[in-house]
């Protein structure tokens, strides 16, 4: 989850090459380093910490005008000098940049100490430099592509020589690598964000391709048989240059903000309210194949996977289908089930997440029938599957992801009510759900404009040792979720469970002071939340409720209580998490914490 940016061209290469780092530092911020070939020589500059580290300690570096970066996310190997990016081959003669895992690393490592070959760190991408330098007999790819042959994982590889001034190589097997085509110069990165401020054509490296990377532009290959691919230039979105806080203190609050907006996109053009239907053209799923739909069954990490219980509570609810949400980490590696008459939708914010990708790549080996539900165009889940939904969320730089959610949801809940009419659901039910739809970004924006006592919630939460979110129904993945981002950016211990789990186990962490986050918007399982809120009020917690507006019964039972707008039972969560995200942004706020760049988290996750 790295990032990494190359550059080669007619201009300066250092400040396009800090300024690519700064745009994809979200992706990994514990060291950055940059390497240039100046002169036939490699000159190279690496540090701790942030970007801006590494950008004071270049400022006025030479004028090079071709090099390679790294903004690293430690996987192996401490946080040190040494084992930051980029390493070099023992000659100082070949420099690389690395995103990914050897898994062989030790047996390679073994084998190269044995040939009397010194490591200067502790990292499995020094093992490319030494392995390149080994096969190198003037030919940069050739050299490259024999060193990749040993290797068993993952990686996005961009490689520097101080014999070739003018010339990069790229590779590519599990973790992404675009190449970005300007006028007179070519930029190599993990991530399109660092590419849209110099040029939108850009070309997506596959797996087991290769390239050599010119001012003039790219040749790509096969790795195994060496054949020249003609790959088709597709141009980048406009939404990728908007990448920039607006006016907002950080961009997790900014994208908290533009939720509106994002589930506007995501609604834009599918809802058919006249039909009491939907439309995804992307799923390429008419009425006959919705109806031969047995089960669904959503893959997704973290975020995402919350996203999936929630579309597969309004699956069953809705459409009567079975479904269900399964960890891509687990699904992945316990030899799944893959039922023919199965729709397998895999979530992913970034559309590079590793684990969601594995769980792809099995699912169709298995013959399963399997869909993207990403936000990044181009990226590689979408490109596997072939097919799906864009849900078009926009850029998300923050970690904590917020925006992708209720993006996410909203493209499921359109899916649901396509499926719900080809089943049960009559014209005028399907019509409801609808509007109900359609009317959710104006209620996220009332809420938005008045959002309720969050900053005293917060004082109430920052100060303890245990948090504990509970939610029946749709709300418990709102609770999961709520857990999720109060743990991902305050560090705060807390729990998310279905709230009749709570008295078979989680009540014996309440005390007398005890924050206890209760979902509870009016619906189906109302009365059953209200015997829990009781429940634990008597073992001394402190309920902040979250509850739909006009529920004062409801309401007047809390300890403090943030109403949102009301609405139907299953597009609450698109509501009724908003607050859980401000609840936690305004919690980190208070401690002081990094809020878009956590301690140990990177916001694409593209190695095991």
């Amino acid at each position: 989850m790295c990032g990494i940016i190359a550059y080669v061209g007619g201009e300066p290469a250092l400040p396009r090459l800090v300024d690519g780092l700064r745009r994809m530092e979200y992706r990994g911020y514990d060291s950055a380093g940059v390497a240039l070939v100046v002169d036939g020589s490699l000159w190279i500059r690496k540090n701790v910490g942030r970007v801006e580290n590494l950008a004071r300690a270049v400022d006025g570096g030479p004028p090079g005008n071709i090099g390679i970066a790294h903004t690293r996310w430690a996987t192996h190997g401490g946080i040190t000098q040494p084992n930051a990016h980029p390493h070099v081959d023992t000659d100082q003669r070949i420099a690389v940049v690395h995103n990914g895992i050897v898994e062989n690393m030790n047996a390679l490592k073994a084998q190269l100490l044995a040939d009397g070959v010194e490591f200067r760190s502790e990292t499995d991408t020094e093992i490319f430099a030494h392995l390149i330098r080994r096969a190198y007999k003037g030919d940069p790819q050739a050299a490259v592509a024999s060193a990749l042959k040993h290797i068993r994982g993952t990686y996005g590889l961009a490689v520097a020589f101080a014999d070739h001034p003018g010339l990069l190589v790229a590779a590519r097997n599990g973790s992404p690598l675009v190449i970005g085509l300007g006028d007179g110069e070519t930029i190599i990165a993990s991530d399109p964000q660092a590419i849209v401020a110099h040029t939108r054509r850009v070309i997506y490296l596959q797996d087991r391709e290769i390239a050599t990377i010119t001012r003039e532009g790219a040749n790509v290959h096969h790795m195994e048989d060496g054949t020249e691919i003609g790959r088709e230039i597709e141009l980048l979105d406009n939404d990728y240059g908007l990448a920039e806080r607006g006016g907002f203190e950080h961009f997790m609050l900014k994208e908290i903000h533009e939720q509106s907006e994002s589930i506007e996109r995501a609604l834009r053009g599918r809802i058919q309210v006249r039909e009491g239907n939907a439309k995804l053209g992307g799923l390429e799923m008419s009425p006959r194949d919705l109806r031969a739909v047995a089960r669904v069954i959503m893959i997704g990490c973290g975020t995402s996977y919350h996203a999936g219980l929630t579309a597969a509570l309004a699956i069953e609810d809705l459409a009567r289908v079975p479904a269900r949400a399964e960890i891509a980490s687990e699904f992945r590696h316990r030899h799944p089930i893959v039922p023919p008459d199965a729709a397998f939708f895999a979530i992913s914010q970034s559309g590079e997440t590793a684990d969601t990708l594995g769980a792809v790549q099995e699912i169709m080996l298995k013959g399963g029938d399997v869909h993207g539900v990403v936000n990044v165009v181009g990226s590689t889940i979408a490109r596997t599957c072939g097919k799906g939904v864009y849900v078009y969320s926009g850029p998300e730089i923050a970690v904590a992801s917020t925006k992708a959610f209720t993006s996410q949801v909203t493209a499921m809940l359109v899916f649901t009510l396509m499926l719900a009419r080809t089943r049960n659901l009559s014209l005028e039910q399907g019509q409801r759900v609808a509007q109900a739809l359609l009317g959710v970004p104006d209620k996220v924006r009332e809420y938005l404009a008045a959002p309720g006592p969050v900053q005293k919630a917060a004082e109430i939460v920052a100060n303890a040792r245990y948090v504990q979110f509970l939610g029946r129904g749709y709300s418990y993945p709102v609770a999961l979720e709520g857990a999720l981002k109060l743990k991902e950016i305050a560090y705060i211990p807390c729990e998310g469970y279905p709230s009749g789990e709570m008295k078979h186990g989680p009540i014996a962490m309440l005390e007398q002071g005890t924050p206890v986050i209760m979902v509870a918007p009016r619906g189906s399982q109302r009365d059953k939340a209200i015997s829990n809120l009781r429940e634990v009020q008597a073992r001394g917690a402190r309920v902040i409720l979250v509850h739909s507006a006009g529920d004062d019964e409801l309401r007047d039972m809390a300890d403090l209580s943030i109403p949102v707008p009301a609405t139907s039972e299953f597009v609450s969560p698109l509501l009724t998490v908003i607050p859980l995200q401000m609840l936690a942004y305004e919690v980190a706020r208070k401690l002081g914490r990094d809020i878009d760049k956590p301690r140990n988290l990177a916001k694409s996750v593209t190695v095991e």
